[in-house]
Order: structure tokens, then C-alpha cells, then sequence
């Protein structure tokens, strides 16, 4: 005899969904928090406003800036939605092709974040180790994106998964950074060192957790498929 076993109730299909949508909103909003500011930035630039104080570094030459915004813009939400996993389920062509758009922002966010930091005069209240440090993970966050390519192409779906997350916890730690700051400021002072370690603690943070997801996720036995067929 053979019979139809459901799987996966709609209950439990419906909390999935929950629990995605809830994460992709965290993530948004986390990254919404620099992407305001740049967004005011880019308009001032453009002649709108002038909302945030003038930044002469930047006024003269305003396209990698302008480039990164817009970049992270579609980067930061269309990545969160990637990591949706009913999302992934229900509609796998659009994961496909969002993804592609995703890299290409993501890249684009890359590229614009080493000619800032390479093109642009050292910001005042800043020092070399953060010099250092955006090259280091703008690097960082490259490779993770070709990596998680390369995976993807030889159908490593896994690995993809994971170096995309790394990318992407890279490419949200501005966020990350306005509350390290901020601590840092009210328990440390201001000063080069002290600021320069807060933004570091924010790609750390976000790595550290980027690593848990991953390895939490690597525990986690895999789902059965939709339906099921038992013979009895």
C-alpha cells in the first residue's frame, strides 16, 4: 500500500516563514542605519540639502561614494531576502536571478569601498589601523563573493551559502559599527585608537556571528521534502 505523508504542516510552514521574514527585517534595518546617512550624503552631493556637514574629502571627487550608496542600497536588502529559506523553496528562479544582482552589488560595493579608502584623505579622528582594516575586509569580503561564485557554479550549495554569508555580514557592519561606536565613546572617550578598534569590533561581531549561523545551520538536519512517500 502506498500513501501521501505531508511532510511539512502548514503550521510549521507558516512560522518558517515568520522566522525568515523576521531576520530579513533585522538585517535591513541594521543596515539601514549607514544607509540613511549615505543616502543624505548623495544628495547633497547631487545638490539637494545639505542635511550632514560638509565633507570636503569627498566633494571633489563624489563617484566612488555615490557608487557605494547606490550599490549597498540593492546589496543590503536584496542579500537579506536571499537568506530567506521559504523564499529559496517557493521561488528558485528568482533566488537565481536576485542573486546575481546581489553579487553585482555586492562587487560594486567592494570596489567602491577600497578607491574610497585608497582615493579619499584619512577622515580626522581616524587612524592608520583603520586604514589597514577597511582594506583588509573590503578584500575580504571580494574573495568571499568570488568564492561563494565559484562554489555555487560547481553546485556546492553549502559552501555558496556560507561565504555569501560572510560577505554579507562584511558588507552590513556599518551598522554594526554605529552601536560599537557609541558604546565605545561613552565607556572609552573619543580618541584615534579607541575609534578605530569600535569599527573593528563591528566587523568582528558580525563575523563571529556570521560564523554561528553557519555552523548552526550545518548542524541542523536537513528538512524532508514536501511530500513523502512511505510504503507500507
Amino acid at each position: 500500500m502506498t500513501t501521501i505523508v505531508p511532510a511539512e504542516r502548514p503550521a510549521r510552514r507558516r512560522s518558517g516563514a515568520l522566522r525568515d521574514w523576521t531576520v530579513v527585517g533585522a538585517l535591513v534595518l541594521l543596515g539601514a542605519i549607514p544607509l540613511i546617512a549615505g543616502t543624505l550624503r548623495v544628495i547633497q552631493l547631487a545638490g539637494g540639502p545639505s542635511l550632514l556637514p560638509t565633507d570636503e574629502r569627498i566633494s571633489g571627487l563624489p563617484l566612488p561614494i555615490v557608487l557605494h550608496i547606490v550599490c549597498a542600497l540593492i546589496f543590503v536588502p536584496l542579500g537579506a531576502i536571499q537568506f530567506a529559506g521559504s523564499v529559496r523553496r517557493r521561488f528558485p528562479a528568482w533566488h537565481r536571478r536576485a542573486g546575481r544582482v546581489a553579487f553585482a552589488a555586492g562587487t560594486g560595493v567592494v570596489i567602491s569601498a577600497l578607491l574610497m579608502t585608497l582615493l579619499y584623505s584619512q577622515k580626522a579622528g581616524t587612524g592608520d589601523l583603520l586604514y589597514v582594516m577597511r582594506l583588509f575586509f573590503a578584500s575580504l569580503m571580494g574573495m568571499s563573493l568570488v568564492w561563494a561564485l565559484t562554489s555555487i557554479k560547481r553546485g556546492d550549495v553549502a559552501t555558496h551559502r556560507a561565504w555569501m554569508i560572510r560577505a554579507y555580514a562584511i558588507g552590513i557592519a556599518a551598522g554594526t559599527q554605529a552601536f560599537t561606536g557609541g558604546i565605545s565613546d561613552a565607556i572609552f572617550g573619543t580618541g584615534n585608537l579607541q575609534d578605530d578598534l569600535a569599527k573593528g569590533a563591528g566587523w568582528v561581531i558580525n563575523l563571529a556571528l556570521a560564523e554561528w549561523a553557519i555552523r548552526r545551520r550545518a548542524g541542523t538536519p536537513l528538512r524532508r521534502p514536501e511530500t513523502a512517500i512511505a510504503r507500507t
